[in-house]
């Protein structure tokens, strides 16, 4: 989720700001909306991508990749 949140932000701004140049937006109320409904979208692609690319990794579970698993038919000598 941290990763998700900072990609957005370092992706996202320049995105939003660029999209803002041609669109009119009076209001501080109009500006908010425009940054809210454009965001949404970019955190939502951000979101997925990163999900992608977490899920072909096996990045960020924490655990070993299935074939670095321990061997569990261990002898042991009473």
């Amino acid at each position: 989720m941290q990763m998700t949140f900072v990609t957005t932000i370092l992706v996202g701004s320049p995105i939003v700001a660029v999209l803002s140049i041609n669109a009119g937006l009076q209001t501080w109320g109009a500006r908010a909306e425009f940054a809210i409904r454009v965001g949404a979208v970019i955190w939502f692609v951000t979101a997925v991508a990163l999900f992608v690319y977490a899920k072909r990794t096996n990045a960020g579970d924490g655990g070993t990749p299935p074939e670095a698993e321990l061997d569990t038919d261990i002898d042991v000598e009473d």
